[in-house]
């Protein structure tokens, strides 16, 4: 069954360049292969990527996710 759901998240994150550019908190913290919480915890603190707050949800960018990736290089 978690086989199934992670199969889903992939393809919703394949499809965002596509389609709506913006991803959920589960479906961000996978394609930046992070855990929800940490990603929850970095927006608490301010020290994660871009996001934005569309009524009660949170939504990140996937272009904000790429250039908080980037900008993490060493």
């Amino acid at each position: 069954m978690g086989d199934k759901n992670l199969d889903e998240t992939n393809l919703r994150v394949m499809r965002a360049k596509k389609g709506s550019p913006f991803l959920s908190t589960k479906e961000a913290a996978h394609y930046l292969h992070l855990n929800p919480y940490t990603l929850g915890r970095m927006r608490k603190h301010g020290t994660g990527p871009r996001y934005r707050r569309h009524g009660r949800n949170i939504f990140y960018h996937i272009d904000d996710l790429d250039a908080w990736s980037a900008s993490r290089a060493r």
